[in-house]
């Protein structure tokens, strides 16, 4: 007989408690605990209790790996994030805002694979097989191997997937899909975790790669519990502003490749295209002899990107200055405003200070330090920097500039971008193996940055 419980999880994190909550004791969440019903006549990944997933232990040295099981795309970016294309088996969980182009980029993916002769199987329990249509028209992403289906069944759609035997398996989206092993309503905690884990012990078992589509919470994170972040093999970002053109896909988690590679795409009428150049999309309407801009590099994953960093200093018209920095860590930026203070004696505190990274893009590294000062010293000065010139470097607590990494690719993009002059740390200065064509200034403190820059 099936044994039936009442429990209240938490539909932010998922965490479960005997009896309702106000508060939230795991990630502090109000009025968010819901009443669910668990049946323990079946478990997580099984149907009719029926566990999908038999195996034996092997010993490791016994197991043979394909080094090609790899499918390429045709999305460079795509397989790039990826890590050189999609593995055999993987679930791949695709998150963002909504309306930023998830649906489509996937829509442009299973075309690629199809165009290869692949049979995909695109699940939809958003939209009808009409609407479908009618978006591929759009996109010219049509293709006979794309076989789409509207249905929120979990049990029908792992029955769907036997008969079918599709090479992947496009799931939109995991919150609207239903597993009758739970009471919940489709979107609950419960129904997320056991959907995702039925999904997951799909695709391990038949090689079946799959892609999930999974909505944000008002945070900015994968609505649903964390635990779901935590079965599949790779979590992917699609980032961007929808009031600008640009895409950036970043992967957060990655079983089998690199967290640290982007892609980055242009949003036009005919879906998402390629930017195979970034740096050049970025500073293509960067203008002359402005007072405040400074272009520097960033290296995403293994591909050097120059941006330009703009900065705004005016007096402040209260008493409290404002700090506002869009693309840029904020406690970052008023780190070195800081040091600035105290090391080069600008008289900051009672200013205004506003930052921005052109393009939407959105920038981490510690080498841009050397950037954000000159930004900040060329405004408040009211100084145009050299247009030929990029300053690259890690600024210290005590003023001190520290060497970067992967300084020989940054100095071939800029190179390539037309720069003639970068100012760089002498630490790193003396690690390069070949001279440069351009020209490379060492500097070791924000007082030689200052003499070098103005």
């Amino acid at each position: 007989m099936k044994k039936t419980k009442t429990i209240y999880a938490c539909q932010e994190c998922g965490y479960q408690a005997l009896k309702w909550l106000g508060r939230c004791p795991d990630c502090g969440g109000w009025d968010c605990f819901a009443e669910e019903r668990q049946s323990s006549a079946t478990g997580p990944g099984s149907r009719s209790g029926k566990s999908l997933l038999k195996s034996e232990p092997v010993p490791i040295d016994s197991i043979e790996i394909d080094e090609d099981n790899r499918t390429l795309t045709g999305i460079n970016e795509f397989d790039r994030v990826l890590g050189g294309g999609v593995v055999a088996g993987s679930l791949v969980l695709i998150g963002g805002d909504p309306g930023i182009g998830k649906s489509t980029l996937l829509l442009q993916v299973i075309h690629g694979l199809a165009k290869r002769n692949k049979k995909i199987l695109y699940v939809s329990g958003e939209e009808s097989i009409r609407q479908i249509k009618m978006r591929s028209q759009r996109l010219e992403a049509v293709s006979p191997g794309m076989l789409v289906v509207s249905e929120i069944d979990m049990d029908a759609i792992l029955d769907m997937t036997d008969a079918v035997k599709p090479d992947a398996l496009v799931i939109d989206s995991i919150q609207t899909m239903y597993s009758p092993d739970s009471s919940s309503a489709p979107g609950s905690v419960s129904q997320v975790r056991e959907s995702t884990m039925k999904l997951m012990v799909m695709a391990k078992k038949t090689g079946i790669p799959t892609f999930l589509i999974g909505h944000v919470t008002k945070d900015g994170a994968i609505a649903g519990p964390r635990i779901m972040e935590h079965m599949v093999d790779t979590v992917l970002y699609f980032e961007g502003d929808q009031n600008h053109e640009f895409r950036i896909l970043r992967a957060v988690k990655n079983r089998f490749g690199s967290t640290n590679e982007i892609g980055v795409f242009e949003m036009k009428e005919t879906g998402l295209s390629e930017v195979k150049n970034p740096s050049a999309i970025f500073l293509a309407e960067r203008a002359a002899n402005t007072a405040g801009s400074v272009v520097t590099s960033c290296i995403e994953g293994t591909r050097p990107i120059l941006v330009e960093l703009q900065a705004l200093i005016s007096s402040a018209g209260f008493g409290t200055p404002r700090r506002t920095v869009l693309g840029l860590d904020y406690n970052r930026v008023s780190l070195l405003v800081a040091v600035m203070e105290k090391k080069l004696g600008l008289n900051l505190a009672g200013h205004d200070i506003f930052m921005n990274v052109t393009g939407g893009v959105k920038v981490s590294e510690p080498a841009v330090d050397l950037g954000i000062v000159a930004a900040v010293a060329s405004s408040f000065l009211d100084r145009p920097l050299p247009e030929a010139l990029i300053p690259i470097g890690e600024v210290g607590l005590s003023g001190e500039v520290r060497g970067v990494s992967h300084l020989e690719t940054r100095i071939a993009e800029i190179q390539k971008m037309g720069f003639t002059k970068c100012i760089v740390p002498k630490s790193s200065l003396k690690q390069l193996n070949k001279k440069s064509d351009i020209e490379l200034k060492g500097i070791s403190s924000l007082s030689e940055v200052m003499e070098n820059l103005f």
